[in-house]
């Protein structure tokens, strides 16, 4: 392995602390964004019972609060549940933005990771076309600078490809689970807006005669 990167020369370098870097995201992320953490399964049942039985009150809100993200979401709710139901939505959807953006943490690095390695890469492509053009002189070309120069060509280049592709992948994959936490978050905090000030009445609207 120290003799590839040896070969690679000094820009592999940027691209090796790249990958650590998008390495430890992806492993922070995994085990970050698991559903028992952000939506626990029997989390709503248990708050809406709660209510029912005897009602909210501030040590119940906040051991809600601090229990996941979705229970902050709920506990932003239940802290306004004596006011309409707007204030309440509005409520829960200004809690629902903060832990959303908690959830996307890191997941613009690793995009940004996926996007600058193989511009890394490319870069070490470059120096390495001008260590090969380097070994040209009026006595012909000297082999060992030669061979150098290809060396950092194609293994900067495979470096950055190599490092791009799981990023992009990982990314993809974290921003979707994101977006699915936060429909589930919504649809919870709907379900308990509904039980504390009832079910909404939805209005038929009729065609009008010509």
């Amino acid at each position: 392995m120290f003799a590839i990167i040896q070969a690679a020369g000094w820009p592999i370098w940027p691209l090796l602390l790249v990958s650590i870097i998008g390495v430890a995201l992806i492993i922070e992320r995994s085990v970050t964004l698991r559903d028992a953490k952000i939506v626990p399964a029997n989390l709503l049942g248990q708050v809406v019972n709660v209510y029912h039985r005897q009602g909210i009150n501030d040590e119940v809100v906040e051991k809600l609060a601090k229990d996941s993200p979705l229970g902050q979401v709920l506990a932003a709710g239940l802290r306004n549940h004596k006011a309409s139901r707007y204030v309440m939505k509005d409520a829960i959807e200004e809690a629902g933005r903060g832990a959303a953006h908690e959830l996307a943490r890191f997941l613009t690095t690793l995009g940004t990771i996926a996007t600058a390695s193989p511009l890394l890469g490319l870069f070490g492509t470059v120096v390495g076309m001008i260590e090969i053009f380097g070994s040209q002189s009026p006595t012909g070309a000297n082999p060992q600078q030669l061979a150098h120069g290809i060396s950092i060509a194609l293994y900067n280049t495979g470096f950055g490809i190599a490092i791009a592709v799981p990023a992009l992948i990982f990314y993809r994959h974290f921003r979707n689970k994101v977006d699915g936490y936060v429909v589930r978050m919504e649809q919870a905090a709907s379900k308990l807006v509904d039980t504390v000030h009832g079910e909404r009445v939805e209005i038929a609207v009729r065609p009008q005669q010509q």
